[in-house]
């Protein structure tokens, strides 16, 4: 009986300061939501982990970086915090709710959160695929994370408001007009990201060139918003999706399969210097080991032909000319060549003669996609036919310099005091 009375003595000294009672209260409550939390951290999140650790096919360096498990055990102490409040006495009711909505809309956030943290792991672990370079899905997965987070934001709105999502769903309905304004990159960017994907346009690592956003280098990442290229400089540039769908772009992609890059380089052989060859330049140019051969096959067919032409001047003949010669003599030394794809086009071919000469393409194919390979090969050839030329008795043509016309005016000079 005395325990009794004591423990109602306590009741009517408590009554007469109901804040005192009121914090108390509130005090075991955080105590317990404490208690909570250490135990959903410490002991079932620990477990969980050695639990995945023992698992071969997880991947642990992704589940550190990303910790899902941690994240959902947050809603445990709001859970506490959302269904004790209403035991602590002498609190308001608005207090109260206004609690309750606030752990309610925080137990939201998290699960949104920790959806967001687990379609992380999963682009992660698809990225691992070498499937996925071909089919990216970090796009997708950020849309789902958008409407994952609206979806969020809508259930604590209707949380506060008291009302239901579907009701706040149909009140937007007249202000999906202004919705479409707001996320229409956002819906040009989905659209194109399918095209993108559905006709294999780029994929992750290929060498795209866009001239007018000053792209030239390596897809490094592929998101629903943006495209970001890692240039040959190390620059970055960050192109919108749908830029990809709306403007010109030149994709590598097709010479790094056939493993060959393309060679097409002209030499200006200065017009004035092509002429017929003489008997004596023919001779000089057999020692060539790759002429000998054409040579002899060409002086054959020429007299063949010229037989027909006996009771003709010598002007309608035909004739070796140097230009001819030093053509078949580029063509006969690039099938020779070791760094260029035999299995390819090959073609040494005149164009237009301009006012800086007349150009002698060489249209071939490098036997290797490699920068640095591409370029030596591609000096290798152009260092030993500039060097040639002379040969033939063909001169390239390069505008006169201040040291020409120096020259030129001392030479002058001198003559006119001789």
């Amino acid at each position: 009986m005395e325990q009794l009375a004591f423990i109602q003595n306590i009741r009517d000294w408590s009554d007469q300061y109901p804040w005192l009672e009121m914090l108390t209260s509130l005090s075991i409550l955080i105590l317990l939501a404490l208690l909570a939390n250490f135990i959903a951290k410490q002991v079932v999140v620990r477990g969980i982990r050695q639990l995945i650790s023992k698992m071969k096919f997880f991947n642990q360096d992704i589940f550190t970086q990303h910790n899902v498990i941690r994240r959902v055990s947050n809603i445990v102490p709001a859970i506490v915090i959302m269904n004790g409040i209403v035991t602590v006495p002498h609190l308001s009711e608005k207090v109260t709710v206004f609690i309750q909505m606030a752990a309610q809309a925080f137990i939201f956030l998290t699960l949104a959160l920790a959806i967001s943290e687990f379609l992380s792991i999963f682009n992660l672990v698809y990225q691992r695929n070498p499937k996925s370079k071909n089919k990216p899905i970090k796009g997708y997965l950020q849309l789902v994370k958008l409407i994952i987070f609206i979806v969020c934001g809508l259930m604590i709105l209707g949380t506060f408001l008291k009302k239901d999502v579907f009701t706040l769903l149909a009140g937007f309905g007249a202000m999906a007009a202004v919705l479409m304004l707001v996320f229409q990159n956002t819906i040009l960017s989905l659209v194109a990201s399918v095209q993108i994907s559905s006709y294999d346009m780029v994929r992750i690592g290929d060498w795209i060139e866009m001239p007018s956003l000053n792209a030239d280098g390596d897809v490094i990442d592929m998101s629903l918003h943006t495209i970001t290229v890692q240039n040959f400089d190390k620059t970055l540039t960050t192109i919108p999706t749908n830029k990809l769908v709306t403007d010109t772009f030149k994709n590598w992609r097709g010479m790094a399969y056939a493993g060959v890059r393309r060679i097409k380089r002209s030499i200006f052989i200065d017009q004035s210097s092509v002429h017929f060859m003489t008997p004596t330049e023919q001779q000089k140019l057999k020692e060539f080991l790759l002429l000998d051969q054409y040579l002899n096959s060409k002086h054959d067919e020429l007299e063949r032909f010229n037989q027909q032409l006996s009771n003709q001047s010598l002007y309608n003949q035909r004739r070796l000319t140097n230009l001819g010669t030093f053509r078949a003599y580029v063509e006969f030394y690039l099938k020779q060549h070791s760094g260029i794809a035999q299995n390819q086009s090959l073609i040494i071919r005149q164009l237009q003669p301009t006012s800086e000469g007349l150009p002698l393409e060489i249209y071939a194919f490098a036997n290797t996609t490699v920068w640095k390979d591409y370029e030596a090969i591609q000096s290798d050839i152009f260092d030993h036919l500039l060097a040639i030329v002379p040969e033939f008795g063909l001169s390239v043509y390069q505008a006169p310099s201040g040291a020409d016309f120096r020259q030129f005016t001392a030479r002058s000079a001198n003559q006119a005091e001789i």
